[in-house]
């Protein structure tokens, strides 16, 4: 068993994407991730109560609702699991489910995934989604379709571990857009050549 981190606990909120042969498939456009607007505020603030003690000619930010957000990374940096209190999203960098500028799944690769199948079956999800992303090496548009090819292929073999055709996927390949990490160095590439899966949490 891999040891695993807890690297940060943070406020934000979360996004899920993925196709499906099998399944039923999204093709209309996904909101990208991190882009979605925030919920609303539940409790109105008066910006005139003498409590807050504003500095004078201060003023309130508009009021909106984040998620806490618990990252677990394993120590290679190969996997990463994100909860919120509405999603879950695990990203698998490209190496460990994929060879070089490859689309194809190995051994391994697929008993990661069957893994986070049965995380989906846990949660009684009927929305998948899978984003593939690329580093920002080579063309624009070769990423573009590589993500895409690899988004592609996991979304497949989850489509099968699953075998639930009440299950929509959306699938979408983003190649360098959304890095996580610094391009200019190669342990964030690595990080950024990525896959990820997300979905709703329905279960406590």
């Amino acid at each position: 068993m891999t040891p695993r981190l807890t690297l940060a606990m943070a406020t934000a909120t979360v996004v899920i994407i993925g196709l499906a042969p099998a399944a039923r498939a999204d093709t209309t456009p996904s909101v990208p991730p991190g882009t979605e607007p925030t919920a609303t505020a539940p409790v109105e603030v008066d910006p005139n109560d003498p409590d807050l003690r504003l500095p004078e000619g201060g003023t309130l930010a508009e009021p909106k609702v984040l998620d806490i957000k618990q990252v677990v990374e394993d120590q290679a940096g190969e996997e990463r699991r994100e909860d919120t209190n509405a999603d879950v999203t695990f990203a698998l960098q490209a190496e460990v489910l994929f060879g070089k500028d490859s689309a194809k799944l190995g051994a391994a690769a697929k008993a990661r995934i069957a893994v986070i199948a049965d995380e989906i079956k846990k949660q009684n999800t009927t929305l998948v989604r899978v984003f593939g992303f690329t580093d920002n090496l080579g063309s624009s548009a070769h990423g573009d379709v590589l993500s895409k090819q690899r988004a592609d292929a996991v979304q497949t073999e989850l489509s099968a571990d699953l075998n639930n055709p009440n299950i929509t996927f959306e699938v979408r390949g983003y190649g360098e857009q959304y890095p996580i990490a610094d391009n200019s160095t190669e342990e964030g590439r690595k990080k950024n050549r990525r896959v990820e899966v997300t979905f709703p949490r329905t279960a406590s």
